[in-house]
């Protein structure tokens, strides 16, 4: 997959991808495991329902999605005071979509 950087916004304890990104890097998922290991957010697909995570909520007739963790950015010091757009590249090693935060 392509390196090139996208768009993801955080807000209010949800992370907002538009439609082309979700069809780019999540199509046919629903949902996804957020992880933290560093200063970026690590957005990994979940391929089957029954392994958890959290869920790709669609938010319009558009196809963006939100992923409402408020919990998650909440006990990685990413509280409500974060709010912005912030760039965003899949890493094949990681098989993963990496936002950002800095």
């Amino acid at each position: 997959m392509s390196a090139e950087p996208v768009t993801i916004r955080i807000r209010g304890g949800g992370l907002y991808m538009s439609a082309v990104v979700c069809d780019r890097y999540f199509a046919g998922v629903e949902a996804v495991v957020l992880l933290r290991p560093d200063d970026d957010v690590i957005v990994l697909p979940v391929r089957h329902a029954a392994a958890g995570g959290y869920l790709l909520k669609r938010r319009n007739a558009a196809g963006d999605r939100v992923v409402f963790a408020p919990e998650f950015f909440h006990s990685h010091g990413l509280g409500d005071d974060v709010n912005g757009e912030f760039a965003a590249h899949w890493d094949d090693n990681r098989a993963a979509l990496v936002v950002s935060i800095h």
